[in-house]
């Protein structure tokens, strides 16, 4: 049972620690779903003049504008077919910050010719990034992602410089205290560090085949170009 993640990876997927290959073996050939459920340690964002446009992101369920310590938070990675007939493997991640809960949404599809992930962001799929995926010497997965494109009706252009970032995901498996560590920093090359989250969860794994996909996990809108 291979899932997109192996696909993609090849023989760095088997270097990854065991957790980390369970883990990342959801999909519809394993019939698995993974949540993991814990505490960020803090979740931060740059200087205030970026708030405006993480803000603008967040009505999309793109970032997350507040900052804090010590929030609880959920990540569901679900396989489904989606309206397009594409395996996609959702990567929803809910902040239950003060006072209100934040969404960052983001949807997985293997590319058309297997050799690749598109990362289609927000509850609109508007922005598609390219993701490239390495398994490190101490097991931990390490995630970046490339060009950012916006895609809306007939248009399709990349993303400035001046205006996206490049995310970079470092995911890990501590074996003394049997949870997953997880660091996120959104960068923009201009303006520096964005938005980014880092803290540990536990994972439950459970049969999507039975339990099918929650209401409000799929995005609103799917993205017709891969």
């Amino acid at each position: 049972m291979t899932s997109m993640f192996e696909t993609v990876m090849g023989a760095g997927f088997d270097r990854l620690h065991p957790r980390l290959r369970r883990r990342f073996s959801v999909g519809l050939a394993s019939g698995e779903a993974c949540t993991g459920r814990g505490v960020m340690d803090r979740v931060w964002h740059g200087p205030a003049f970026v708030k405006p446009f993480l803000a603008l992101g967040a009505t999309r369920n793109i970032l997350v504008p507040e900052a804090g310590r010590d929030i609880p938070f959920v990540i569901e990675n679900v396989p489904y077919t989606d309206g397009l007939g594409r395996e996609t493997v959702s990567f929803v991640r809910t902040f239950e910050l003060p006072g209100r809960s934040r969404r960052f949404d983001a949807q997985m599809v293997l590319g058309p010719r297997g050799d690749r992930i598109l990362d289609y962001l927000g509850t609109h799929q508007h922005l598609a990034s390219e993701l490239h995926l390495r398994a490190e010497p101490d097991g931990s997965l390490l995630i970046r992602s490339g060009e950012h494109r916006f895609r809306e009706g007939p248009v399709d252009v990349r993303v400035p410089e001046l205006l996206g970032a490049t995310a970079e995901v470092r995911e890990s498996y501590d074996e003394g205290t049997g949870r997953f560590r997880i660091r996120v920093r959104v960068v923009n090359r201009f303006f520096g560090p964005l938005f980014g989250y880092e803290g540990s969860f536990t994972a439950s794994y459970t049969d999507v085949r039975t339990l099918g996909v929650r209401p409000g996990l799929r995005p609103v809108r799917e993205e017709v170009r891969a």
